[in-house]
């Protein structure tokens, strides 16, 4: 437990303080504006103090702070920190779904509309989010009659550029043909602009600018373009009908509702531009730290505007209740936007009928979230409890990690862990192994480099210092059960490089054997036996499955790209890099090994005597034929 510090010791200043534990890793952030008022308020009677903040100060073994030069900036360090260290007794908003967005490509040449989820990346403008895929299709699909921007992968782009001839979409009057130079840079970008603008919910602009010209077609006895003009606004209509109209046309905010219990809140956002609603956005939120109504709109407020978000930050936000300091919040808002943002409780009108509605769908969305996880958290809370008992464990395993190799015949041998937290797999914990030190058919040998590799990594994150401000390592959290795929044999290895390493007391360590499920622990000659059917059998078969699929899935594309490499090797001033061009503008091995040798010479890049070398390394009996003639 974390020993009191003296309050002199600690200054008047607003800042950042953080819990660490015993290893030095953060395991909670906060702020305040004044940082020995709000540190000294952990270390009262802990009859007084929430019981998750008297785990986090029971589980703690350092507390240091930060000063800053005002709230604001405390504000933004919390965020960051919090961002950085992912500590685990500070709330984290996920999504509940994945939302799609409606991207524009604007860093390419010939920008592209697609539909993205995941990860943003720079160059890319996006507009939404989502609640469906199908309602962004709509929307494009309309769109694309006025805006012909093109919407196919790069690829394509380039096999139409080289064919010389457009796709389908061109002659359905849904993309201009930038590929074959059916289109000018000029237009093609004024195209892109009006796209961008439409997103945005400037509608009035081109529902004008396009009446103009179906007037001045017809005006000028050019009827068919006034007809095709004429198509294309009735299309944008159509989609602005998709966007609900909810304030005046120079409205710009964003609405936040909260519905929550002691354990979690279900989080939604509605973002309303120019007057219309343009997208919508769900969270999940686990309440391992206290938290008011008032509080989950504080960490969503951070969450939301701390990175840039799509649509940028609005005049106003509508919340349900002011987080505490709501004016630091509303000067953070004011820096990221360059002018006022207030953030409001509406008292009634329209406004106040919105923000009930939002509620409406907060609350729904979280009935579903229970309904869905209900029985779920049930059953994984029996089966880690079970599992503790079975194998006699310490405490529960909140953290499982699981082992397993794939290879064909001694080849491309790699290993894989996946990792299950409160019986939930957690994809961004998964980790690779290419098997290196191995020669031959050796499973035990090769899942001895894994693990040594893996818990190597562990000891030396675990005993080195690591500077203010650095992120732990891939490594730096150790399984609460260590589960590897087989029988004795495997357990053997596992139990010796644990011993190795002097992990014994702090890593226990199982195995799981496919042919009876048969769970073997160390000291027993004889499995464990779980119950067929039990909850804790069936979370081990998960994660032994989930592992076995990950490592083969990794062996494939091992395999597949030595085999790919293999196809191309030996080939007279083919190196890696006009490799993966080649592959990258043809598409693929196949596009390659059947290209002609003038679409080879065609690409610009590519010197004639390599491409004459790869047309010969394929075509080797049409290359006799034409040397002999």
């Amino acid at each position: 437990m974390v020993a009191k510090p003296t309050p002199s010791s600690i200054p008047e200043s607003p800042g950042s303080y953080q819990f660490k534990d015993a290893h030095g890793r953060v395991i909670y952030v906060g702020k305040a504006s004044n940082l020995r008022s709000r540190v000294s308020q952990y270390f009262q009677d802990a009859r007084h103090l929430h019981p998750r903040t008297v785990a986090m100060v029971n589980a703690a073994e350092t507390v240091e702070w930060i000063e800053v030069r005002n709230e604001v900036e405390a504000l933004m360090l919390e965020y960051n920190l919090i961002k950085q260290h992912r500590p685990r007794f500070n709330v984290r908003l996920r999504d509940d779904k994945s939302y799609p967005f409606l991207a524009v490509t604007v860093d390419e040449r010939w920008p592209r509309a697609v539909v993205m989820r995941g990860t943003k990346r720079k160059g890319t403008r996006y507009f939404g989010p989502y609640a469906h895929a199908y309602a962004i299709r709509d929307t494009l699909d309309l769109l694309l009659r006025t805006f012909p921007v093109r919407t196919c992968s790069p690829g394509k782009f380039n096999q139409h550029s080289k064919l010389g001839r457009p796709c389908l979409l061109f002659h359905i009057e849904k993309c201009s043909g930038p590929c074959v130079g059916e289109v000018e840079k000029q237009s093609y970008d004024a195209m892109v602009t009006g796209l961008c603008e439409f997103l945005e919910g400037d509608v009035d602009a081109v529902v004008s600018e396009l009446e103009d010209k179906m007037q001045r077609a017809a005006e000028a006895q050019e009827y068919e373009i006034a007809g095709r003009t004429r198509d294309r606004l009735h299309a944008v209509r159509r989609a602005s009908e998709k966007q609900l109209m909810v304030g005046e046309r120079d409205e710009d905010f964003d609405v936040i509702a909260v519905a929550d219990d002691e354990l979690e809140a279900s989080v939604q956002v509605f973002f309303v531009r120019k007057g219309r609603v343009l997208g919508r956005k769900g969270y999940i939120l686990d309440k391992v730290e206290e938290l008011s109504v008032a509080g989950v709109v504080g960490r969503t407020i951070e969450s939301l505007y701390g990175d840039p978000p799509p649509l940028g930050v609005p005049k106003f936000v509508l919340v349900p209740e002011l987080p505490a300091e709501s004016s630091v919040y509303e000067e953070w808002l004011k820096s990221l936007r360059g002018t006022r943002v207030d953030i409001r409780v509406p008292q009634k009108g329209d406004k106040r009928e919105l923000l009930a509605t939002v509620t409406r769908n907060a609350s729904e969305e979280f009935l579903r979230h229970r309904l869905r996880r209900a029985s779920d958290h049930n059953a994984r809370s029996r089966a880690l409890t079970e599992l503790q008992d079975a194998l006699g464990l310490p405490e529960a395993p909140l953290r499982i990690e699981c082992y397993d190799m794939a290879h064909l015949q001694g080849q491309d041998y790699v290993g894989s862990m996946v990792v299950m937290e409160d019986g939930l797999p957690v994809k961004r914990e998964y980790r690779k192994f290419k098997v290196r030190t191995v020669e031959g058919n050796d499973d035990y040998a090769a899942m001895g480099e894994v693990l040594r590799r893996r818990l190597e990594a562990y000891v030396t994150e675990r005993d080195t210092p690591r500077d203010e401000g650095s992120k732990p390592g891939k490594f730096a959290y150790p399984p609460q059960l260590l589960l590897v795929d087989g029988g004795k044999g495997q357990l053997g290895v596992a139990i010796q490089v644990i011993a190795e390493l002097g992990l014994e007391d702090e890593i226990p360590v199982a195995s799981l054997a496919k042919r009876y499920e048969e769970v073997y622990v160390p000291g027993r000659s004889e499995p464990v036996r779980i119950g067929r059917g039990s909850d804790a059998l069936f979370m081990l078969q998960r994660i032994r499955d989930e592992a076995h699929r990950f490592a083969n899935t990794f062996h494939r594309e091992v395999r597949g790209k030595r085999m790919l490499e293999s196809e191309l090797d030996g080939i007279p001033g083919l190196g890696k890099t006009r490799t993966n061009r080649l592959l990258a503008e043809l598409g693929d091995i196949k596009a390659v090994k059947s290209a002609t040798r003038e679409q080879l010479t065609a690409l610009s890049w590519l010197p004639s005597k390599v491409a004459d070398s790869i047309f010969s390394h394929f075509h080797s009996d049409a290359s006799s034929e034409e040397s002999q003639s």
